[in-house]
């Protein structure tokens, strides 16, 4: 395996949707696809190196490197991008795919989508967590099955709190954002993280789709509502931030969500494709403001939303958008992190387009990682496109290896890998859960 000296090499490198679309576990009607305040700790990753936007920059730590197509002879000095170039089309295509399983067990489609597909994350919803013990079996055989591929697995969950929570019974519940909002404490928000952390880790987890930086600006709302920290952009930044530290410290990759914003629809991006007919100036008064907070702290990974922006892109919605992804989130913001899409097997994205258009034009706008949340058929769907369009040159392969550099820089900085975990005792993390509850009220 390619990736386990990588590993070691990394100490020198690193220095350092749930979704809208991950928010539901069972089939949209209709949709053909189904789908702050503590230090780090000194195992926890830091987020000051900013991965490189393109394998021909420098990356993680300002090392000269070269272009993945330079010869064996003289191999760049940056661990990441020896990596890349191990690594075949087909590989480099799994990773940029990030998929949902059926069942509280790996079936042989899933066994076929990580040994085969060699897919670079897995995100698990309610239906796939029975207890405790079943929810560990199935991680660790998801690991099991994925240690001969080139590199570690993302494990995700949408463990935000209150009504989008994914963990069993055995964990006791964490209550949704708004009620941390009315605290207004940023120490509060960052001890949620940190317990989030704790939980997942403990399961064998190591991405969270959380924390929401959606500012619930509409009353009627389907989608948000009590999963945002409240109405105010100051008082979502402060809290969302706190709690995406907290992740980060606790050893966890938070992914914030859902931009450019989905606090002002009136449409539930499952069923349909919402419209928000606001101007960019407008936006940057108020959905914006925790996004580019987020962005400033080197977020790892932001989440796009399946929104129509009319006023920026009247053509396509955000997780589809160039003028969106590439040139407001990636230019004018100046992200270099991950950017991950919502579900794309949505009904916003599925009544308007094939799945095989939605992610060729995603990742022609700047996303990293197609999510598709249900339906191994729609995996392969889009495996298949992806490899396709660079085959027959539609995409470029260097525009692949930028996104495959993304996501193995960050797999390489939290250190990630595939060691099985045990059934955790949670007698412990539960007092301290119990207890942090006491303070919120």
């Amino acid at each position: 395996m390619t990736w386990r000296p990588l590993l070691c090499l990394c100490l020198a490198v690193s220095t350092v949707v749930g979704a809208a679309g991950c928010a539901r576990d069972h089939t949209p009607a209709g949709s053909p696809s189904a789908s702050p305040t503590a230090s780090a700790t000194a195992s926890a990753p830091s987020a000051s190196v900013t991965p490189s936007p393109s394998p021909s920059v420098s990356g993680p730590g300002n090392e000269a490197s070269s272009s993945p197509s330079e010869s064996a002879s003289s191999p760049p000095a940056d661990p990441v991008r020896r990596e890349l170039q191990r690594m075949t089309l087909k590989e480099k295509v799994g990773q940029m795919i990030l998929a949902g399983i059926d069942g509280t067990e790996l079936d042989a489609q899933a066994k076929r989508m990580i040994g085969e597909d060699k897919i670079g994350g897995v995100i698990l919803y309610g239906n796939n967590i029975s207890d405790l013990k079943g929810m560990v079996s199935l991680v660790n055989s998801i690991k099991r099955e994925n240690a001969p591929n080139p590199a570690p697995i993302f494990v995700s969950v949408d463990q935000e709190g209150g009504r989008v929570s994914r963990l069993p019974r055995e964990y006791v519940k964490m209550p949704a954002n708004a009620t941390v909002g009315r605290t207004g404490s940023a120490e509060l928000a960052g001890m949620m993280g940190r317990l989030l952390a704790r939980e997942l880790l403990s399961a064998g987890f190591n991405m969270d789709f959380a924390p929401v930086l959606d500012v619930n600006s509409n009353p009627d709302n389907p989608v948000i509502g009590d999963r945002s920290f409240g109405s105010s952009a100051s008082l979502v930044t402060k809290l969302g931030l706190a709690e995406m530290k907290g992740l980060r410290e606790g050893g966890v990759i938070p992914v914030v969500k859902h931009f450019p914003g989905h606090g002002d629809t009136s449409v539930d991006s499952h069923l349909e494709l919402p419209v928000v007919d606001k101007t960019p100036a407008q936006l940057a008064k108020l959905e914006w403001v925790p996004f580019q907070a987020a962005v400033k702290n080197d977020v790892e990974a932001v989440m796009v939303a399946h929104i129509w922006f009319p006023k920026i892109d009247p053509d396509k919605p955000g997780s589809l958008s160039e003028e969106i992804v590439g040139k407001l989130l990636r230019g004018d913001l100046g992200y270099k992190g991950v950017v991950i899409t919502d579900d794309l097997g949505m009904g916003a994205i599925a009544k308007h387009y094939t799945l095989a258009e939605a992610a060729l034009d995603a990742i022609r706008a700047g996303a990293d990682i197609l999510l598709v949340g249900h339906g191994y058929d729609n995996e392969r769907t889009i495996y298949q496109a992806v490899l396709q369009s660079v085959k027959n040159g539609s995409i470029a392969e260097s525009r692949i290896d930028e996104s495959v550099y993304r996501i193995l820089e960050l797999k390489s900085r939290y250190k990630l890998h595939d060691r099985e975990v045990k059934v955790p005792d949670l007698a412990d993390l539960n007092a301290d859960i119990r207890s942090w509850l006491k303070q919120v009220g």
